[in-house]
């Protein structure tokens, strides 16, 4: 039986369109048995210079200027949405019109009804949708998730996430979009928060209630080229400032419908702190920590006993998650790129079949309204329920 080949197109050509493009030009080589395979047939950005490069790079049939111009293309089957937060909600619901499947970055626009729009309009006409939590594809933490899901640690009594990184640590780094609410939403909590809270939702279920705080430690910076990074620092002093206007940092405590209390803390402007994402989830009788600077490895204590328990390093290896496709025995560093390769699959195998594989567009909405409920309740001071 012959393959079926997919026409898509990527709309947003920056550093993530470019992991978009990658991971559909690695499915054969580590998913051989994929009845549906991906052919790159348009880019699409307003920044010349982006789209330029993304065609110099992975070779697209064709490149727009004008994103509805892509979803235009009878060719194109299926999309990946990787422009700025801001764009997700319009994309996203045209898309769904034009009749293409979504493959879609976090957190699916800016806001709850965002999320809520992209997930109704994805319904409404009958197609799949993939959302880009990422984190739940490594292999550590699908051997995690089974662990805590089998009683390994006991009951899970209390936990441990962060998402703490330092790309906007330096004064002088630049107001891209991702710093502004109309473009950016809620600033650390959208871009860090909505990872965070997926990892809580995927090892210990939905939230049930919270109390958070947030603050902005640099509340100007120099202003942006269209099209920069948000890694990008502006050297030259006394060029002009301009106001963040969303959130450097956010700390909670949250409790999930199974009464585990959970501490979580996400930040952009951390020194010292290079991606510093990860969890420790306690039990009554273990428990188990991932720190995604070293991506395969789980510490882990489960024993039986209850005092003086050694925790141990484990590694990941076949069996856990997709790691088999990757590599052939445990212990073999996996990369963030391979956790996007995974996730295309699904994509592709959603549509294929017909039924939702990954993270969903429901997954997005839930982690939309925890974070949601996160800025109300600093804005307020006080707990909020879900």
């Amino acid at each position: 039986m012959r393959e079926r080949v997919l026409g898509v197109g990527v709309i947003g050509a920056g550093w993530m369109g470019h992991v978009h493009a990658r991971a559909y030009a690695r499915l054969p080589h580590h998913y051989p048995d994929l009845k549906i395979r991906a052919r790159l047939v348009a880019v699409a950005d307003t920044v010349p210079a982006q789209a330029e490069d993304f065609a110099a790079r992975y070779a697209p049939e064709r490149v727009h200027a004008d994103w509805a111009a892509l979803l235009k293309d009878p060719e194109i089957e299926a999309v990946s949405v990787t422009a700025p937060n801001a764009y997700h909600r319009e994309i996203a619901v045209a898309a769904a019109r034009a009749g293409k499947h979504l493959w879609i970055e976090k957190p699916v626009g800016l806001t709850v009804d965002d999320a809520r729009a992209a997930a109704e309009a994805v319904a409404r006409a009958g197609l799949q949708a993939t959302v880009g939590f990422n984190y739940r594809n490594l292999p550590a933490v699908a051997r995690a998730r089974r662990l805590i899901a089998g009683g390994a640690i006991g009951t899970p009594t209390h936990a441990r996430v962060t998402f703490l990184t330092d790309y906007a640590a330096h004064p002088a780094g630049a107001l891209t979009w991702r710093f502004l609410r109309a473009q950016g939403g809620s600033g650390a909590l959208g871009d860090l928060g909505s990872h965070g809270v997926d990892l809580v939702r995927f090892l210990l279920g939905d939230v049930e209630r919270l109390v958070a705080d947030t603050a902005v430690f640099l509340p100007r910076r120099p202003l942006a080229a269209p099209g920069g990074s948000h890694y990008a620092v502006v050297d030259t002093p006394g060029e002009p400032t301009g106001a963040v206007e969303n959130e450097d940092y956010v700390c909670a405590l949250l409790r999930t419908r199974g009464e585990v209390r959970v501490t979580f803390e996400a930040g952009r402007t951390e020194v010292g702190a290079q991606n510093t994402y990860g969890f420790v989830v306690q039990g009554s009788e273990g428990l188990v920590g991932w720190d995604f600077r070293h991506a395969g490895e789980l510490t882990v204590v489960a024993g039986g006993d209850y005092q003086n328990q050694p925790a141990a390093t484990v590694s990941a290896g076949p069996g856990d998650g997709e790691y088999a496709r990757f590599q052939p025995g445990a212990g073999i560093a996996m990369s963030y790129d391979d956790t996007k390769v995974i996730e295309a699959a699904a994509f592709l195998r959603s549509i294929d079949e017909g039924v939702p594989h990954g993270p969903t567009l429901e997954d997005a909405v839930r982690s939309a309204e925890v974070l949601d409920a996160m800025a109300r309740s600093a804005a307020a001071s006080a707990w909020v329920e879900l």
